[in-house]
């Protein structure tokens, strides 16, 4: 099947119903080649959660949530061809790596482009609203973390104006891997 012209998409929040379509993707997203680079989670580990996880999961991500938004983009028939969450990060806790957040912050996670659509404008377009998002929602300022061996992810964070923070964060249970911090300021 062949994709639909640039721009032929709504980028928009999920719904807290459409957790079929989170499963579909995120199930999706964990069987690309380079999965093992961008997630912290398996395939076999998520094809076994529970209906309950995913509906949790949706709601706590959907539109009205206050505490993280996971962003589509939704192609003619309902398809997703993209997304991306960010979690907001309070001042004063702790991250899930073990890192003081020392101010009010977005990160973004679970970035996931079809194939067929990268290279397309359609990442830009989910970082444009997940940042847009994140900044209404007070953060003052953007994190992700990329492996040090994702050179398409690091590419697209600096070309998108995120730039490495000099932090690396150890993967718990992988100690011979480390990820890279990049941010972006308000």
């Amino acid at each position: 099947m062949s994709a639909s012209a640039p721009g032929d998409y709504v980028i928009r929040s999920i719904r807290a119903d459409e957790w079929p379509a989170v499963k579909e993707l995120r199930l999706r997203a964990l069987r690309d080649p380079i999965a093992h680079l961008a997630f912290l989670e398996t395939y076999d580990d998520a094809v076994g959660r529970s209906d309950a996880y995913w509906q949790e999961r949706a709601a706590g991500a959907a539109e009205g949530a206050s505490g993280a938004r996971q962003i589509v983009a939704e192609g003619p028939g309902g398809q997703w061809f993209g997304t991306l969450t960010v979690l907001m990060e309070e001042a004063g806790t702790t991250d899930w790596a073990g890192f003081p957040v020392d101010r009010k912050q977005g990160h973004v996670v679970g970035v996931f482009v079809r194939p067929e659509w990268r290279g397309s404008g359609l990442t830009k377009a989910l970082f444009d609203a997940g940042l847009e998002w994140a900044w209404a929602a007070g953060a003052e300022r953007v994190r992700l973390i990329a492996h040090e061996d994702n050179g398409r992810a690091q590419g697209f964070y600096l070309k998108a104006g995120f730039v490495p923070s000099g932090r690396t964060v150890p993967l718990a249970g992988r100690p011979e891997e480390m990820e890279l911090e990049f941010v972006v300021e308000r």
